[in-house]
């Protein structure tokens, strides 16, 4: 059987959430870099696979997905027998909800903050420009409001949907390993919980690999 192919550098966050659903099952795969300097995103063969040119795009045999969710997804319902994995629950229609809710909790509250800070702080300066301080402040007291929610969330339970890792706990690491770089990351340290989460988080080999990756293709 052929390796997935995953367009797009590990280094984009996206890009990193499907890698490690990917060495999470074991699944082979391969990474086909998109050059952005010559604008190969918005180029007719990439748009033919991701129509609003962005990464990731993936593609098995003939199926071609985009999205990074909606990839993760499909990787871990195809790759489910392979040994014990079972990150979205299914089966058990409760825990495989809760896993659907703290996704979109994920997908709308927690990465767009993080987004915010990481444009702010790393991409603006990169193009040559100043990062907006107001705008950075803004978001950490709306990442506050958040871990507040995930604190409690934490208290109950080990990972957000239950006492169960899933793709909703993976789907947090890409975003959350560039601001522990910052000094806005000390904003943390008043969340011991999630503390303790990140560090369960970033123990797991597939979470370690796909940093390595990141850090490759960033520099």
């Amino acid at each position: 059987m052929a390796p997935v192919k995953v367009f797009g550098s590990a280094a984009f966050t996206n890009v990193a959430r499907v890698l490690v659903c990917l060495e999470e099952v074991g699944a082979e795969y391969e990474i086909v870099d998109i050059d952005f300097h010559i604008k190969e995103h918005k180029g007719s063969e990439h748009l033919a696979r991701n129509p609003f040119g962005q990464v990731p795009a993936f593609q098995d045999g003939d199926l071609i997905l985009f999205q990074s969710r909606a990839i993760s997804r499909y990787v871990l319902r195809k790759y489910k027998t392979a040994g014990e994995v079972n990150l979205l629950r299914e089966g058990n229609p409760g825990e495989s909800a809760l896993v659907d809710v703290w996704l979109d909790v994920e997908a709308l509250q927690y990465d767009p903050i993080m987004n915010l800070v990481f444009v702010q702080h790393r991409v603006v300066p990169a193009l040559g420009g100043t990062p907006d301080e107001s705008v950075i402040s803004e978001s950490v007291e709306k990442l506050r409001k958040v871990l507040d929610v995930y604190e409690a969330q934490l208290t109950k339970h080990r990972y957000l949907a239950g006492d169960f890792v899933s793709l909703v706990d993976l789907s947090h690491f890409p975003e959350t390993h560039y601001f522990m770089g910052m000094p806005y990351a000390a904003v943390l340290d008043s969340y011991p919980r999630v503390r303790a989460w990140l560090e369960d988080l970033f123990s797991r080999p597939a979470v370690k690999k796909v940093v390595s990756l990141m850090a490759k293709d960033f520099n």
